[in-house]
């Protein structure tokens, strides 16, 4: 696997030799049309492309040092992690494909703004600003094309958190992974809102990565999704264009429970839902049918996120007085 990796890391990046401290910022994206399952592990090329709406205002920062002769340091939050911690070995392990050599470590400052491993698209963020603060640190100059193969790497997911605004990840057709790749939808929609509803910001008892993996070996459900995956992802970036609404929203929102539906159907069973998930579906369904138009989404993890227009935003704050309202398009 590494020496998989570390071959396509080659074609990308000019050297190894890092010139100075680098610091990456990248936001945490929720996908509207959901990126499950792969076709290589290694390289991390999904099984379908896929779409998603960044948070500005919500993700992390990355500092980032080479030290000689010493290991690496890696701090989440302020906090020294010790170096059997899950996130830090994971991290540790992408820090691999770009070291100059063995001898020294890197010193890695993360800061996430939303819960780490909760299913909020903290993996996402978090590596794209390491590969954001990797090309400051080297000084490579590469362009968020191809900054997105790098994070893609590390967090699938990750090489949509380089850009403000709707993004596309494609798939790619190629067996080396080049052209899996996301880059940016010049759209903007500043109606549009997203509401963030936690239930639950625990770490997730099932990684996403273990849990799509899961699903592609154990679902025989999950021969559909590829195709239905890409026909939902053409009918939202279709919605976006047109700015309809409700087909983003439908759309959106029945990919997702398409998603979890293959989740439910592996086995053993993966239900990332909980009662209170339940709970705000059926509210939300009930709030539909009275005439206000919202739907949610749902990554892997037991908290919803909420579309609506700005227009409804008083609503659906009456209605779920903890929800988090971002504004995507805030500055357009």
């Amino acid at each position: 696997m590494k020496n998989t990796q570390r071959h396509f890391v080659d074609q990308i990046i000019p050297h190894r030799t890092p010139k100075q401290k680098g610091i990456g910022q990248a936001p945490v994206n929720i996908a509207l049309s959901k990126y499950w399952g792969k076709r290589n592990v290694d390289l991390n090329l999904p099984t379908n492309s896929s779409l998603s709406v960044s948070l500005p205002g919500l993700g992390t920062e990355t500092h980032l040092e080479w030290m000689e002769n010493q290991s690496d340091e890696i701090y989440l939050n302020k906090t020294l992690l010790k170096s059997d911690n899950a996130f830090a070995q994971r991290t540790s392990l992408f820090l691999d494909l770009f070291r100059p050599n063995t001898q020294g470590g890197f010193v890695v400052n993360t800061i996430n703004s939303v819960p780490t491993a909760a299913g909020l698209a903290s993996s996402a963020s978090g590596y794209a600003a390491l590969a954001l603060a990797l090309n400051d640190c080297f000084q490579w100059d590469l362009p968020l094309k191809r900054l997105s193969l790098l994070a893609r790497l590390g967090s699938g997911s990750a090489s949509r958190s380089l850009y403000n605004g709707f993004a596309l990840w494609h798939k790619g057709q190629l067996d080396n992974g080049m052209d899996s790749y996301a880059e940016k939808i010049d759209q903007a929609w500043p109606e549009l809102c997203i509401g963030l509803l936690e239930i639950d910001v625990s770490e997730k008892p099932i990684s996403s990565t273990q849990g799509m993996q899961n699903t592609v070996n154990h679902c025989e459900l999950y021969a559909a999704w590829p195709d239905k995956a890409e026909a939902d992802l053409q009918k939202i970036h279709q919605a976006i264009e047109r700015k309809d609404f409700q087909q983003l929203g439908q759309t959106s929102e029945n990919n997702a429970l398409a998603m979890h539906a293959t989740m439910i159907a592996t086995w053993p069973p993966i239900l990332y839902w909980q009662p209170e998930s339940v709970a705000a579906m059926h509210q939300i369904w009930q709030l539909r049918s009275e005439g206000c138009e919202v739907y949610f989404t749902m990554d892997a993890g037991p908290n919803l996120k909420l579309l609506f227009l700005r227009q409804d935003t008083q609503t659906i704050q009456d209605h779920f007085p903890s929800v988090k309202v971002i504004h995507p398009f805030s500055d357009e």
